[in-house]
C-alpha cells in the first residue's frame, strides 16, 4: 500500500519546526497542526506544484497564526536557548549551543529564510512562495541573517580571557 505523499516530506516539517519553535515540544505541536490542517485542505492543492513549498507554507501560517495568539509564552521560549543534543566532543557541543544562541537572536523573519534556505536546501523561489514574498525579500533578508548571523557568532566568541593570579 502506498503512503500519502505528504508523508515523505513530515521529516523535513519536523526538522524546521524544531529550528523555527526552539522547543521540540511547541515544534511537535507546530507539526501536527500543520498537518492536520495540510490534510484538511489536500483538496485545494494543485497537482503538479511543489507540494513541499505548500506544506512549509501551511507551516509559515500555522506558526504566525500560533505567535500572535500565544506571543508571550513564545517570546519567554525563545529567550531560552534550545537545548543541545549530545555531540561527539565537547567542543562541537559548545559550538552547536552557540549557533543556536546566535539563531534565537535573529528575527523571525531573518530566521525563517535562513532556515529554508540553509537547512532545507530551498531555492529562492520556493521560499517566495512558502513565505509569501517576494524573491528580492528572499535575497535581502537572507543576506541581512546571514550577517547578523556571523556578528551574533562573532560577540559569542569574544570571552575575556582570564588572568594568571600568583
Amino acid at each position: 500500500m502506498d503512503s500519502h505523499p505528504i508523508v515523505q516530506h513530515i521529516p523535513r516539517l519536523r526538522r524546521y519546526a524544531r529550528a523555527l519553535a526552539g522547543d521540540r515540544h511547541l515544534a511537535d505541536d507546530l507539526v501536527q497542526d500543520t498537518l492536520e490542517r495540510a490534510w484538511t485542505k489536500y483538496h485545494l492543492w494543485r497537482p503538479g506544484s511543489d507540494l513541499r513549498a505548500w506544506l512549509f507554507a501551511i507551516m509559515h501560517n500555522v506558526f504566525v497564526n500560533q505567535m500572535r495568539s500565544r506571543r508571550v509564552e513564545i517570546e519567554q521560549v525563545m529567550e531560552e536557548p534550545p537545548s543541545a543534543p549530545v555531540r561527539a566532543t565537547q567542543s562541537d557541543g559548545l559550538e552547536l549551543a552557540d549557533l543556536e544562541r546566535a539563531l534565537s537572536r535573529l528575527s523571525m523573519e531573518h530566521r525563517e529564510v535562513l532556515l529554508l534556505v540553509a537547512v532545507e536546501q530551498m531555492k529562492y523561489a520556493e521560499v517566495s512562495k512558502a513565505l509569501g514574498i517576494p524573491a528580492g525579500t528572499v535575497m535581502s533578508r537572507l543576506s541581512r541573517a546571514r550577517a547578523r548571523l556571523a556578528q551574533n557568532m562573532h560577540l559569542q566568541s569574544n570571552v575575556v580571557p582570564l588572568k594568571a593570579v600568583k
